[in-house]
């Protein structure tokens, strides 16, 4: 069996998963207010519900950004912390290929921009295309150097996208469009998503442990010091 987790979505939704990738049940609860209290509980009766415990889990799933600086850390310690207890190999999946594997189950999109609102005027923002049922990062080339850049970046607000394709995310309306190209605000992917997208991934690379378990913030400062709040 594997478990997914994610908390990055305002959310708290936990996945199982047999083994062979199949969704065996999955709980979601849309409040980002009470996750730390939420999650572990919510494995438990997840387990609990499929005669399970944590000994069984091949291999632990979780969203591993970029989003919510909060969510995000959560998430992670939570998945790091169950990794060291039972000796369980971790899959961190991006946020935003979620977002992409989402918006191709629910509309059959092939290739798409996915799009996560960042805050303070920023999107993050990616490329996807299908392969083998699989939305997978687009490279894309460096404007000075010509090589490879990060295929998840940060955009301002109102920036325009290089071509046509469809737009998925809570980000879609805050980047500029071009007249008839479509948007997928709503899309909001749950742990079944991450799981999916992980059972690939632990397929193909196993794993890494607890402490490669790592979160993507794409910031560099997710928040402010007091001091440079200008508080004691």
């Amino acid at each position: 069996m594997f478990l997914a987790i994610d908390t990055v979505f305002d959310q708290c939704s936990v996945a199982l998963l047999d083994a062979s990738g199949k969704v065996l049940n999955e709980d979601t609860k849309r409040d980002k207010r009470q996750q730390t209290q939420q999650i572990l509980p919510m494995i438990d009766a997840l387990l609990s519900a499929h005669n399970s415990k944590l000994s069984d889990i091949q291999a632990l799933f979780f969203n591993r950004g970029p989003g919510a600086f909060s969510g995000i850390r959560i998430n992670t310690a939570v998945v790091q912390a169950l990794s060291v207890a039972q000796d369980i190999p971790c899959v961190g999946v991006s946020s935003l290929q979620a977002i992409a594997q989402q918006t191709y189950s629910a509309h059959q999109v092939t290739e798409l921009y996915s799009a996560h609102d960042a805050r303070m005027s920023q999107v993050y923002f990616g490329q996807y295309a299908l392969q083998a049922g699989i939305m997978q990062p687009v490279a894309q080339k460096d404007a000075a150097s010509d090589e490879d850049a990060d295929t998840e970046r940060l955009l301002d607000y109102d920036t325009a996208t290089k071509g046509a394709l469809p737009i998925a995310g809570d980000g879609a309306p805050l980047l500029a469009t071009e007249d008839g190209q479509t948007l997928y605000p709503d899309i909001i992917p749950t742990a079944a998503v991450i799981g999916i997208l992980g059972y690939a991934e632990f397929h193909a690379t196993g794993g890494v442990s607890a402490g490669n378990a790592l979160p993507k913030y794409l910031r560099n400062k997710a928040w402010k010091t007091l001091k440079e709040q200008g508080k004691a």
